[in-house]
């Protein structure tokens, strides 16, 4: 199948793609610290550099892209049609180095939380509760 855009038109809505303070990053972060949460962001330290280290529960969040991180069943999950090998080896290579970082953080002592675009796309409040689950606390 042939692409839609020109290649200089797909290349230049590719570099829009951020890597940082995403809209459902942002819409996560604010929402924690409405919620009397402390956190610092996207820590160079730590493997990975997390999105959200929240470290009085010695705890790491990871916003994940569902098409990037390949989110399991998710309708945002798909893969391009054209140059589908290319597509498939980045895909693979970014879930094995999510799997390493994970491990690597357990390994220090950190745990992780990983959250998805389309749960705070489709409903932060649920969301939220999840990782107050998660962390075990009373806010």
């Amino acid at each position: 199948m042939v692409d839609v855009h020109s290649r200089k038109q797909r290349a230049f809505n590719m570099s829009r793609i951020r890597g940082q303070d995403t809209k459902p990053e942002t819409a996560l972060r604010s929402r924690l610290h409405k919620e009397g949460f402390r956190f610092r962001k996207n820590v160079k330290g730590l493997p990975g550099t997390p999105d959200i280290v929240l470290p009085k529960y010695k705890t790491v969040i990871f916003v994940h892209g569902c098409f990037w991180h390949r989110h399991r069943d998710c309708r945002f999950a798909t893969t391009p049609k054209t140059n589908t090998e290319f597509w498939e080896l980045k895909f693979r290579d970014t879930i094995a180095r999510d799997k390493k970082q994970v491990q690597l953080l357990e390994s220090l002592g950190w745990k992780t939380i990983t959250i998805w675009e389309c749960s705070i796309n489709d409903d932060l409040d649920r969301t939220i509760d999840r990782i107050k689950i998660q962390l075990k606390c009373d806010h």
